[in-house]
């Protein structure tokens, strides 16, 4: 059997996180176009995201947010976004780096794309406490809510989004 050297799945995984990356920048500078918003999923202890002790015990694995009406703060880097959101009325901060992301999500066009998140290490918490607290903005509505995102559904129970798996592209041994 052929072994890959070019790791041709690692490219593509990485060139699909850039048009996150895209996406969130151009809703980081022009504010969320439409009606489009988008649910992403993380692993919560992937290397690099920061979120707050209350979080990771609620979310110990995974966690999906919302980018809608309630989020502030949208900064994107290179390798990683951060955004504010409110959790049961708490304001918090999240950094969570694009390697982190499993899923991503939009409704509106029923476009996603789905990520396979290496071996995961210890959970990286915000400065080891409890983070400081985070000014929400005063035009932020009530508090967001993490939850999966709802899909219009064929009869196998099968989601009507077009995923993108990565799996579909490798060779079966």
């Amino acid at each position: 059997m052929t072994q890959d050297l070019i790791r041709y799945d690692i490219l593509a995984q990485d060139a699909l996180r850039g048009v996150i990356k895209t996406v969130l920048e151009r809703v980081a500078a022009e504010g969320l176009p439409g009606e489009h918003h988008f649910y992403i999923s993380f692993a919560t202890t992937a290397p690099g995201v920061r979120i707050s002790k209350r979080l990771l015990e609620t979310y110990p694995e995974e966690m999906t947010i919302v980018l809608q009406h309630q989020f502030w703060e949208l900064d994107v880097k290179e390798h990683a976004f951060s955004v504010g959101l409110s959790f049961n009325g708490i304001p918090e901060k999240l950094h969570v780096p694009f390697s982190a992301v499993k899923r991503f999500f939009d409704p509106f066009v029923q476009f996603g794309l789905e990520f396979e998140v290496g071996k995961l290490e210890a959970p990286n918490v915000t400065s080891g406490e409890e983070p400081e607290a985070v000014q929400a903005p005063a035009e932020t509505p009530e508090p967001a809510e993490a939850k999966e995102p709802e899909t219009s559904g064929n009869e196998d129970g099968e989601a009507g989004a077009d995923v993108v798996s990565l799996d579909s592209f490798r060779r079966k041994k």
